[in-house]
């Protein structure tokens, strides 16, 4: 049986907090990064190269995770995952070089990219117990535990040094996880549901359990996996590169060109708190499809504008038109391979959040800005065209 409606339900409650949380711990350290970097006596080429830390951190133990998932359990690594999260946070104020800010950032990548794998490995079994797709929700739930870090971040930034400020995030982190930890490993990973036996003959065939990784498999989860990146290399490029476009090509001041990315973000978060209700009734391909489509016609506006809310507009466009490729994707990937294909999805995924910030750098040298964010308008496309040629296996 795949668990009482009940336990579901506070399966459901408990995974979302621990999304909320990941997003509002990371928040929290990337709001802080400027302060970090005078305090290391880092040059911005020495900060980038220490920021690398937690990205090798998050790939390497992404891969990693899906193994471990499969031998402990989804909800026993996302508990252990969040523990090293909140721990490893408050490391990087402690340190006073470069070097070892590196070192340390590659143990909160570890952490970060394990309870990724862990949780949308959870949130996937139980999509596939519910029966509906609620995977947006859990997205959402981290786009808004992000905003709520970034935000308390600001505020908290002129009288809280960054050693207090990660601090009371490794406390709080400590606390929401002893509380929801617990509940999150008295409940069991729901079952697979069984298909009803007075469903016709022609209905569509329900997933019931992931695959094996045969070469077919392991091939439409590294499909599924490109859809990911497509989506992440928007998402970073417009978190890294949004308000130097409204600055230097669109002459916004410096409050006006941050309200670019905020609109972006909440347009995304809304995006996935109306993603249910958008794939009950569209479907996953057709979702895909024209998230992909709108996506890329947003973000077409949002480079090439003349005006500044012209282009505003256009990110807020493109924030839509993103909001849900990547929670289908990732859970399309786990409901064929399991843990494994979470993995697969996330690391191409987060490949791509890391490749879109230097790749729109190099083309706004070779060419300009507003040209290099054209990009992320052509992998939207390209990941509204996978999704339409992967119709049979992201319906089935």
């Amino acid at each position: 049986m795949p668990g009482t409606p009940t336990d579901l339900t506070r399966l459901r409650i408990t995974l979302t907090a621990f999304f909320a949380l990941d997003g509002f711990i990371f928040a929290g350290w990337v709001v802080r990064i400027p302060a970090i970097k005078a305090q290391t006596g880092a040059s911005a080429s020495t900060l980038g190269l220490a920021l690398l830390g937690v990205s090798a951190g998050a790939v390497i133990t992404m891969m990693l995770t899906g193994r471990l998932c499969h031998r402990y359990g989804n909800h026993q690594v996302t508990v252990v995952c969040a523990v090293l999260l909140s721990l490893s946070v408050s490391l990087p104020p402690l340190t006073h070089s470069p070097l070892t800010l590196g070192l340390v950032l590659l143990v909160f990548g570890a952490a970060y990219g394990g309870i990724n794998v862990a949780f949308n490995s959870a949130a996937v079994d139980l999509v596939r117990a519910m029966r509906r797709p609620i995977m947006p929700s859990f997205h959402a739930a981290f786009s808004l535990g992000g905003m709520v870090g970034a935000g308390l971040g600001g505020l908290v930034a002129g009288f809280l040094t960054p050693t207090q400020h990660l601090f009371c995030l490794t406390v709080i982190g400590l606390l929401v996880t002893a509380v929801v930890g617990r509940d999150l490993l008295r409940l069991k990973p729901p079952a697979p549901p069984e298909p009803p036996k007075d469903a016709p003959k022609d209905a569509p065939k329900q997933e019931t359990a992931p695959r094996r990784l045969t070469p077919r498999t392991r091939s439409l989860v590294f499909t599924f996996g490109l859809i990911a990146l497509c989506t992440a290399f928007g998402e970073g490029a417009l978190a890294d590169w949004s308000a130097l476009h409204l600055e230097q090509d669109l002459d916004a001041t410096a409050g006006a060109a941050a309200i670019g990315y905020s609109c972006f973000a909440l347009a995304m978060t809304a995006g996935r708190l109306s993603g249910t209700r958008l794939l009950e009734r569209l479907g996953r391909t057709r979702t895909l499809v024209a998230g992909g489509t709108t996506a890329a016609l947003g973000m077409l506006l949002g480079a090439l504008a003349p005006t500044l809310w012209a282009a505003v507009l256009g990110f807020v466009i493109t924030g839509l038109g993103l909001a849900n490729l990547f929670p289908v994707a990732v859970e399309r990937a786990g409901t064929l391979a399991g843990p494994d294909g979470v993995a697969i999805a996330s690391t191409l995924g987060y490949g791509g959040m890391l490749l879109g910030p230097p790749a729109i750098g190099f083309m706004a040298d070779w060419y300009s800005l507003p040209a290099a964010l054209t990009s992320v308008a052509v992998l939207a496309a390209v990941a509204a065209g996978i999704g339409f040629l992967t119709r049979h296996a992201a319906e089935g």
